[in-house]
């Protein structure tokens, strides 16, 4: 039974004292209470009190008693001899005696009530490691560490080292026999036919048909759209979408299609059978929901870019017919003051027209206004108007391919899709298109899809609902069944009994009432106590001022001057730059490594295990060659076994992802927090949320235009989260430039470090009511930097209150009713949040629109008016307020500072062509800037500690301003060896390279 999983450390920390026992687990473990005294007093000699009392504490602390009971720290024989009043000089040699020392490791054990680890416990153990594989991947030495922590807990003492790993082995392996067995018992012949094919190469062919269908699509255009849709087929033709896979572990199917997805196709044609066909069913079915979200994804593209590319040529033709727009404007001015010259008699108003302008140049120059002059039109339609041909090559396949649901408001977009289905099926059954559903169309649309009463434009009509379908789907309105971001998003609400077994308890963890006029008597509270005490303060904040406008109060708020630095911070930030030693980055990753053991967080896609031989150093190498965005090839070192090309990328692509990084990340998080340096900055309870722009020059579907940070090129964003320590806490990748307050929720819900941030601080684009309507409902304070706040509205709740000086400015009322009637649904809709049922972007772009979810996200946004309110007259009150935000966002920008100099590599552009791709790699920049952070705290810790000791004691605000993102005194640019050796000098050449083996070819197949 292999047991490679655990470490020689942590099988000899096993049951031992690694470390000296921390004050506090002094004061818990090793304090002998009145009966435990009353125990010791049936010994008579000092030192079998003294060796009785270290067994006691040693299985109350360890959960097992020591080989050699007298091998324990001495600070452990320091207290208990403190506490008995006894002396230890003669105990180490005195007591040894094997019958003594069992004897009193029985009476302890029954003392204590811990019992052997046999029989019925040992069955329980089995029990409960059973269902810590199936619900979850932890690898088996971290659940090596939780069965220890488990077995202490229920009082059983821990069996021998060996036992425990082999039983969880064993565990593991049956529960992956059982899971590979359930999921074969569930396909029939055929279905095992069509999988076992996938691996196979066809005649003519150079791939597997496996390889063919996990290349995702990379170029936004109507053919692509089509071949994705055929793709789409091929993956449904398989026939496994419909086994039924819900009862079995959710993140045991993920490592499996994950493995897949990496996976050569030589490496699962060498699986077992059950293996093998399990494994390719899992994949199966997270192939046809990925494809279904590349599908979607083409089609957001390309209708963004039919409409971008419409739009400019529609402003080009503007242009160049500007001149006969002018020329006929001039005719007509002429017919014009004609009409309004009063000398001209009514009855030869007419003829002294035509006389002197012509009848044809005039028919002519309305004309050329008709056509020429903007109307009433949408300017979206007039931008599609010339897409129809390019729509008309991809439409036929997506109606047939894509089967949309959609929210009781998006009935309308739905009935109009089912009628252009049955125009496309054709047939007698085809309906006219005057038939066609109008709910559907804007009356900006009305006159170009209607030209007259009975009269319909197809293709009006049809660009109409594509460009419906388009918006409902960015607003999750419109869903697809089997997708995973376009997914229904209502569908994992908490509902029914479900919710009203939890709604009690959800209550109190959200810390609100049931009961909505609680709440809304609480808020009223807040807003009249907040308006005084800015009101009071009013006469004597310099800062703030209320102006008027055209009758209209609005308030304006003075720059933040400039923070001055004494001339003492000034010499400590440089002494302390002066004393940071040089390093090479990738010294500094094995370094913050052998501190951290974050490589251990890396583990194979398949087994979840790290026993590759000098793991470390390869995954420190793959971390570096990403984050610095200098390729594999540029950190490879053929003389090295860990370092050689075959295995960084075979590294690369079954251990560096994106579970594998979040937890490496957690443990530079971890250290972080727990350095005096990093507390002495903040204590993890406020973040802020910033996005860095990166240029993707390669083809994909996963980009986005914005021709102020991307120029022609397309892009996307790093929205990136940081937290007061200086450690970035989460990223998500969002392609192009969606709007920032789409995600903001999801870094502090979906994170998974030890941080626990309560305040946020974010831009502008990071702000909406309903941000700060779902911030307050989960206990979180939403405090975002806005642009200008002479825009902003004060709110108020009750008509009838009275804000003196400011009750003119707070005139806008909250609809208090709408609050009311969807109050237990918002509370559910939070509840659903916290427990992560579902995601929160997801929610986010359901909501924005609001009105929705009938009415919820209109409810949300009105809560969010008046805690907005809130925030504001804090902001213009608090001073320190509006300074601590500033200096959050500062240091959000200053890490993404250091993170443009590590990404240094090919221009700073991002050359990944798949979502995967981009999540790994930004994701090892981020981690990359964690450790450079985390060493550079620890050494400027290192640096004030010597300080202290040679110049005196340190101003504490000083030491609160200093920084850790400081990289001049690291080389990530790699190092020059400019020496030769003899035998070139002399004049002989250097050996070529042996051809490449397909082992050692790099693929883009990990990003698939």
């Amino acid at each position: 039974m292999p047991v490679e999983f655990l470490s020689d450390e942590q099988a000899a920390r096993y049951g031992r004292y690694h470390a000296d026992p921390s004050p506090e687990q002094l004061d818990r473990f090793f304090y002998l209470s009145p009966q435990d005294l009353l125990f010791l007093a049936d010994y008579r000699r000092a030192y079998t009190q003294l060796g009785c009392a270290v067994q006691l504490c040693t299985l109350r602390f360890l959960g097992t008693f020591l080989p050699i009971p007298t091998q324990v720290p001495a600070v452990v024989v320091h207290t208990l001899t403190q506490q008995l009043r006894v002396s230890d000089d003669a105990w180490p040699a005195r007591y040894t005696r094997p019958n003594t020392l069992s004897d009193h490791q029985a009476r302890i054990v029954a003392y204590l009530g811990f019992v052997a680890y046999e029989g019925r416990q040992a069955f329980r153990l089995t029990r409960w490691l059973y269902a810590q594989v199936l619900t979850s991947t932890v690898r088996p030495s971290v659940l090596f560490d939780l069965a220890t922590a488990h077995l202490v807990a229920q009082r059983v003492v821990l069996p021998g080292v060996t036992v425990l790993a082999r039983l969880i082995a064993r565990v593991r392996e049956r529960t992956g026999r059982h899971l590979y067995r359930q999921l074969r018992s569930r396909l029939h012949p055929t279905q095992q036919s069509a999988l076992e094919d996938l691996l196979a190469i066809a005649p003519g062919q150079r791939l597997t048909r496996l390889e063919a269908l996990r290349t995702a699509p990379t170029r936004v255009s109507g053919p692509a759209l089509v071949a994705a849709l055929a793709r789409l087929d091929q993956v449904r033709a398989l026939g496994v979408g419909d086994i039924p896979l819900h009862d079995l572990p959710e993140a045991r199917l993920g490592r499996l299609a994950r493995h897949a997805q990496v996976a050569w196709g030589q490496t699962l044609s060498r699986m077992g059978e059950e293996r093998r066909l399990a494994t390719l069913l899992v994949f199966a079915q997270a192939l046809e929901r990925t494809a279904t979200d590349d599908i979607l994804d083409l089609f957001d593209g390309l209708m963004s870019s039919l409409a971008l590319r419409g739009e400019a040529k529609r402003r080009r033709e503007r242009l160049r017919s500007l001149k006969d727009l002018d020329h006929a404007a001039l005719v007509l001015q002429q017919a014009v003051r004609i009409l309004l010259d009063e000398t001209v008699p009514e009855g030869s108003i007419r003829q002294q027209v035509l006389a002197r302008v012509g009848e044809a140049p005039l028919r002519a120059a309305a004309d050329a206004v008709q056509a020429l002059a903007s109307g009433e039109d949408d300017p979206l339609l007039q931008a599609l108007s010339g897409s129809y041909a390019t729509v008309r090559r991809f439409l036929p396949a997506l109606l047939a391919g894509i089967a949309f649901e959609g929210s009781p408001s998006a009935k309308p977009l739905l009935d109009a899709w089912h009628f252009l289905r049955q125009q496309e099926a054709g047939g007698r059954g085809r309906p006219k298109w005057v038939a066609a559903p109008r709910p559907l169309v804007p009356k900006s649309w009305v006159r170009q899809v209607f030209p007259s009463k009975d009269v319909v434009n197809p293709a009006a009509y049809t660009l109409c609902v594509l460009d419906r379908l388009h918006q409902a789907l960015r607003r999750r309105e419109v869903f697809v069944g089997r997708s995973d971001r376009y997914g229904d998003p209502q569908a994992e609400l908490l509902r029914g009994e479900a919710w009203e077994a939890a709604r009690e308890s959800v209550a109190r963890a959200l810390d609100r009432s049931l009961d909505p006029a609680l709440e809304l008597a609480r808020l009223q509270a807040q807003l009249r106590t907040a308006y005084a005490e800015v009101g009071e303060d009013l006469p004597r904040n310099t800062a703030l001022q209320v102006l008027h406008h055209e009758g209209q109060p609005y308030v304006v708020v003075s720059p933040l001057p400039a923070q001055e630095e004494p001339e003492s911070l000034r010499e400590l930030r440089t002494q302390l730059a002066q004393q940071l030693p040089p390093v090479e980055l990738a010294a500094l990753l094995l370094e913050v490594n052998a501190f951290t053991g974050f490589a251990r967080a890396f583990t194979h896609v398949a087994d979840g295990q790290t026993n590759a031989v000098d793991l470390p150093l390869s995954i420190c190498a793959v971390l570096l060659a990403q984050a610095c965005n200098i390729g594999l090839k540029a950190v490879a070192r053929a003389d090295v076994p860990a370092l050689t090309l075959p295995r960084l990328s075979w590294v690369q692509q079954n251990y560096v992802r994106v579970e594998t990084l979040t937890a490496a990340n957690a443990r530079l998080v971890d250290g972080q927090a727990q350095l005096r340096l990093a507390q002495a900055w903040g204590g993890g309870e406020v973040a802020s949320a910033d996005g860095m722009r990166f240029v993707v020059p390669v083809r994909t579907i996963h980009a986005g235009w914005n021709r102020k940070y991307y120029g022609s090129q397309r892009g996307v964003t790093y929205y990136n989260f940081t937290g007061d320590q200086f450690t970035g806490f989460h990223g998500i990748v969002i392609p192009g430039t969606l709007r920032d307050s789409l995600f903001i929720l999801a870094g502090l819900l979906e994170q998974q470090t030890s941080l626990d941030p309560r305040e946020i601080m974010a831009d502008t684009h990071g702000y909406s009511d309903v941000v700060f309507g779902l911030f307050a409902l989960l206990g979180y304070r939403f405090s975002p930097r806005l642009a200008d706040l002479s825009d902003q509205r004060f709110w108020r709740l009750g008509k009838e209150d009275d804000y003196g000086p400011l009750n003119e400015l707070g005139r806008h009322v909250v609809n208090a009713q709408l609050i009311r009637d969807h109050w237990e649904d918002m509370l559910r809709l939070a509840g659903s949040l916290k427990l992560g049922r579902v995601k929160a972007a997801a929610v986010m772009r359901t909501l924005q629109r609001a009105g929705s979810l009938s009415g919820l996200g209109r409810a949300v946004a009105e809560l969010g008016r008046v805690e907005k309110t809130l925030y504001l007259l804090a902001y213009v009150q608090d001073e320190a307020y509006r300074r601590r935000i500033l200096v959050q966002l500062n240091r959000g920008e200053g890490r993404h500072a250091l993170a443009r100099a590590v990404f240094h590599g090919k221009k700073g552009e991002l050359r990944q062509r798949y979502r995967e791709g981009m999540e790994d790699q930004l994701g090892a920049l981020g981690l990359v800037v964690n450790a450079v952070v985390l060493w550079n705290t620890r050494y400027l810790q290192q640096a004030l500690e010597h300080w202290q000791e040679t110049e005196g004691e340190l101003n504490p605000e000083d030491v609160g301003r200093l920084s850790p993102l400081l990289h001049e005194h690291i080389n990530m640019l790699g190092r020059y060896d400019f020496t030769l050796p003899d035998s070139i000098a002399a004049g002989q050449l250097r050996p070529l390279r042996a051809l490449p083996t397909w082992e050692a070819s790099l693929s883009e197949s990990a990003y698939r």
